[in-house]
């Protein structure tokens, strides 16, 4: 069966591996549009990058962009340049996209999307702090129990975080939002630091992407070697996490990932703010809402990645 779905975005390069997978994928995935929130970088710059992205690959008429929340429900938007960059995609030179984003409120797309679409039909891809998703459970009271899940790239387990001691960037960002999509009600899969730090983008892997050759993966060769240089550094890793392309991954071939359906809790509070509190144990006996994924097949992930990037390109 083809899934649809609406990813949820603050496009860096990893972002858009995620999107590009998705539509190189048409014989299992339907992407039905692209909603994009401030988060890496300020919304004017993730919108842009989803949109250089697609242009890329000549495929801006094969998915709709919408703008959304420029930053956090209560919160002020903290950025992360000090990894992305100014832009989020610096590395490699792409020009300005031509084409514009769509009109409308992303929130209220992902509204009238699912609603109009037939129950648990819809999957949501999350890549971002989640303050899109949350105005649009907030709009709309029935939108969860629409929806055939969530599938997420945030939190950590055991991992410790990437912004904080505990909480990872996403999560971190707008916890107000996250708390209200944990506790929502609808299937929930996370995809944690525990997992994403496994599946790093090291040398031969790169230069596998590279050599598939075309435009497009010259130009993800380049963004991506630039983009894991704060990891290389920061972690003394071995390339850098290759994070969101996860969530496609895990729609397209699951069995590359092993996890425990658990309960997550979100902290708000200043100390731990965006903690995810994974009950690994079950010691609450609180209700278990979310799929925690904390092993993958790397090498698996990473063919399936560089197949499905470069089937994306048009043409």
């Amino acid at each position: 069966m083809v899934k649809s779905i609406i990813i949820d975005t603050d496009p860096s390069p990893d972002d858009a591996v995620a999107f590009l997978m998705a539509l190189g994928s048409p014989g299992e995935i339907e992407l039905l549009a692209i909603t994009t929130v401030g988060g890496n970088v300020p919304l004017h710059h993730t919108t842009r990058n989803a949109l250089k992205a697609l242009e890329l690959v000549g495929r801006t008429a094969d998915a709709p962009v919408y703008a959304g929340a420029a930053g956090p429900m209560v919160r002020a938007l903290e950025t992360a340049e000090y990894v992305h960059g100014a832009t989020g995609f610096e590395g490699y030179d792409l020009p300005n996209p031509v084409a514009t984003a769509a009109d409308g409120f992303a929130p209220d797309k992902i509204v009238e999307l699912v609603m109009s679409r037939p129950e648990k039909t819809v999957t949501l891809c999350c890549l971002a702090p989640l303050t899109n998703i949350a105005l649009a459970m907030a709009r709309e009271p029935r939108l969860a129990g629409r929806l055939e899940g969530i599938v997420l790239m945030g939190g950590a387990r055991s991992e410790g975080g990437n912004v904080t001691p505990a909480a990872e960037y996403n999560i971190y960002v707008d916890p107000e939002a996250a708390k209200k999509v944990f506790e929502c009600g609808a299937p929930i899969v996370m995809i944690p630091l525990d997992c994403t730090h496994t599946a790093l983008t090291k040398k031969h892997r790169l230069d596998k992407l590279r050599a598939m050759g075309g435009p497009h993966m010259e130009a993800f060769y380049h963004l991506l070697e630039w983009n894991k240089r704060f990891d290389e550094k920061a972690w003394g890793m071995d390339g850098g996490p290759l994070h969101d392309p996860t969530v496609t991954a895990y729609l397209l071939k699951p069995e590359l990932f092993r996890g425990r359906l658990v309960n997550v809790e979100i902290s708000c509070d200043e100390l731990t703010r965006g903690m995810t509190v994974v009950d690994w144990h079950s010691v609450t006996g609180r209700p278990k809402n979310a799929l925690v994924l904390t092993e993958i097949d790397a090498d698996g992930y990473f063919d399936l990645v560089i197949e499905r990037l470069h089937a994306a390109r048009k043409g």
